[in-house]
């Protein structure tokens, strides 16, 4: 008959990795969305942007949070700018970017009017301070359908 010797059981140590928090990471976000998280980063980073918008000879100055849009701050502050569905799609709320940038990825314009600095108004979520003048429909229609014919 055969007699195995017999050793103590072997021990195990876990251990845990703790994961990064994301709001203390310091990647820039103008690439991505508009998400939840996104909107909750940004708003942890920054209380609001100031935004000029010049619109029939007048400029007014806005304290913009980064997850609401410049139309609908400009309409609660009393400003008069034309708009109609405040989805990016109708192009009722054009305007010119002179300074500053703003995250415009829900928008429907093509990539070409907006690098040339167009944007809507109703899909326009400030990323800085920004001078913006409001501009006719009729401006912002002919660009984008010229970039629809290349």
């Amino acid at each position: 008959m055969a007699t195995l010797p017999l050793t103590s059981p072997p021990t195990f140590t876990l251990t845990t990795q703790t994961q990064p928090n994301p709001t203390k990471l310091h990647t820039p976000y103008t690439h991505l969305p508009r998400t939840v998280s996104r909107q909750k980063s940004l708003k942890s980073q920054v209380c609001s942007y100031k935004v000029v918008i010049k619109h029939e000879g007048e400029s007014t100055e806005l304290n913009v949070e980064p997850d609401e849009s410049i139309l609908t701050k400009a309409l609660e502050s009393g400003l008069d700018i034309p708009h109609d569905c405040k989805l990016g799609v109708c192009m009722t709320c054009p305007a010119k970017m002179v300074s500053g940038s703003v995250d415009q990825s829900e928008g429907m314009l093509s990539e070409d009017v907006v690098e040339s600095g167009y944007a809507l108004l109703c899909t326009s979520y400030p990323l800085s301070d920004c001078v913006i003048q409001v501009i006719p429909e009729e401006e912002l229609l002919s660009l984008q359908l010229a970039t629809a014919n290349d």
